[in-house]
């Protein structure tokens, strides 16, 4: 569809599971910063197989979606009202939301603004604090653009660049890969989003985000989880968060920033929540 940004219009592709129409039952993922909405297969069929309607839309700049034109655009401001457009294609009252990282962070904005949309939200591995240390972290691998001569080289790369995401399988690696690459302009592989979207982190130290004001907004059920070992979702944060009555928290074993929502347990975590009676 197309999407009316400060540059222009872009095309947003997402990738949708389950029945057509779900109108108490549908449910938007979105992805973290480098990633894509295909990250979220495993649990966008489990949940359809229970008759959810699950939308995972390719942020602008990554998979199918366009690049914009202005790397400033990059922002905040541009995804809150890409997900606001799309949620209007979607003719429904209410979604849930699930949030990897900067999807959590989205779907936290949007929810502190009144008059929104969302019933429920999930926030994977990311709060209303993030410290500079793991954006820098980030920093040192977003917006790079290299070149693979094929998926194999691919994968290798995504097991060291996401090695806290957990102990994947090899089909749940390689099907990462095969959605995080493309052929490009020279025959080779290169990653399926705008290296410009690494600009914030380049020629400046990171600083911490603190959005504590806009937690305070949040009055909807959350569900937040946090891998164990994460650098971004630090356990102070989440002890923080959950003393609002509203907010849950679970502590996913064995990986850091972020659990990748591909195993049995967190993808029942989640059904859970989502099915629950608040």
């Amino acid at each position: 569809m197309p999407v009316l940004g400060p540059g222009g219009f872009f095309r947003l592709a997402w990738t949708e599971w389950g029945p057509e129409k779900a109108p108490e039952k549908t449910v938007v993922c979105v992805h973290g910063l480098t990633r894509n909405g295909r990250d979220f297969d495993a649990l966008a069929r489990a949940l359809a197989e229970e008759g959810w309607r699950v939308v995972c839309p390719d942020m602008p700049g990554r998979g199918r979606s366009d690049w914009l034109h202005r790397a400033d655009d990059y922002s905040y401001p541009v995804y809150t009202q890409t997900v606001a457009a799309l949620y209007a294609r979607l003719d429904v009252a209410k979604v849930d939301w699930i949030g990897t990282s900067m999807g959590g962070l989205i779907g936290m904005l949007l929810a502190a603004q009144r008059g929104h949309f969302i019933r429920k939200l999930v926030m994977n591995d990311v709060g209303p604090f993030v410290p500079a240390a793991a954006l820098q972290r980030i920093g040192e691998y977003c917006g790079r653009d290299p070149r693979f001569q094929d998926f194999e080289e691919v994968e290798a790369y995504l097991r060291e660049v996401h090695k806290p995401f957990g102990d994947l399988t090899d089909a749940e690696w390689m099907h990462l890969a095969l959605h995080s690459a493309e052929e490009s302009e020279e025959g080779n592989l290169r990653l399926r989003y705008d290296p410009a979207i690494g600009k914030p982190f380049a020629g400046r130290a990171a600083d911490d985000v603190v959005l504590w004001p806009f937690w305070d907004q949040v009055r909807i059920p959350v569900l937040a989880m946090r891998g164990d070992s994460s650098d971004l979702l630090q356990r102070d944060t989440l002890l923080r968060m959950v003393k609002r009555p509203n907010c849950r928290a679970v502590e996913v074993a064995g990986c850091g920033h972020a659990p990748a929502l591909m195993t049995q347990d967190q993808i029942g975590t989640i059904a859970e929540f989502l099915a629950g009676v608040e």
